[in-house]
């Protein structure tokens, strides 16, 4: 693989619900999330393999999570990578909602789960 020559770009993809970072033009991964009322709930966050150990989930992470916090919107760490990444970074933490149950399962309605 050839080095990095361009910075990761960070890009909101509303219709697909979710952020992207792209390397060289390239999508190398994904935090995908849905919208209640007020609350970002994230739930799916990948790197592609051949991206792996790059930093570039924190990055995404970390500009998704400013974008919600300059959009004047809450989150809501459903995924075990937000979570984590929130644990580590508690300027978040005052727009940060706990995962409750009742979230779990309107998001398990919204991506048509079964509980």
């Amino acid at each position: 693989m050839s080095e990095q020559t361009v910075a990761p770009v960070v890009r909101r993809v509303d219709e697909r619900h979710r952020y992207e970072i792209l390397v060289d033009g390239a999508r190398a991964g994904l935090t995908a999330y849905r919208d209640r009322d007020d609350r970002r709930v994230f739930f799916h966050t990948e790197v592609d393999e051949a991206y792996a150990g790059q930093g570039l989930a924190a990055i995404l992470v970390k500009e998704a999570l400013d974008d919600v916090r300059a959009s004047g919107m809450r989150i809501v760490p459903v995924c075990p990578y937000v979570a984590k990444f929130l644990k580590k970074h508690e300027e978040y933490t005052d727009i940060t909602d706990p995962v409750t149950p009742e979230v779990l399962q309107w998001l398990d309605a919204r991506l048509g789960r079964q509980s």
